[in-house]
């Protein structure tokens, strides 16, 4: 792994959790400027970096798919356990499973893209 191809896929998911932010923030008709779009996304980015830490600490590829579950899941549960402390209550269920499908297929889909274009390529 070159040491430019691990900040390229953080940056990645960095922005795949804006854009996800960003459209859920559109679907609901609210504010899309920066501060609003940055209220709704930070918990999830921190969610975010907690997952990259723990791939990077246990010396896994972040570009792998079974990386990507890890990073996944600690996005979407990080970001639902600082909203739920923030807002002091627990997101709607409805929110839970939208998020849960969109940044799984945001944060998974690039590395399936990756997996399939590595298997192409060494057959």
């Amino acid at each position: 792994m070159s040491r430019v191809a691990l900040p390229l896929m953080f940056l990645l998911d960095a922005v795949l959790v804006g854009v996800f932010a960003t459209f859920g923030r559109g679907a609901h008709s609210e504010g899309l400027g920066i501060g609003q779009v940055w209220g709704t996304a930070w918990p999830f980015l921190v969610g975010l970096v907690v997952g990259w830490v723990v791939v990077l600490a246990t010396r896994r590829d972040p570009g792998t798919i079974r990386s990507g579950v890890l990073v996944w899941v600690a996005t979407l549960v990080g970001g639902m356990l600082i909203r739920g402390i923030g807002d002091g209550r627990v997101p709607h269920w409805s929110f839970m499973v939208v998020a849960a499908i969109a940044t799984g297929v945001f944060l998974l889909g690039w590395r399936a893209l990756r997996a399939a274009v590595s298997r192409r390529r060494s057959a």
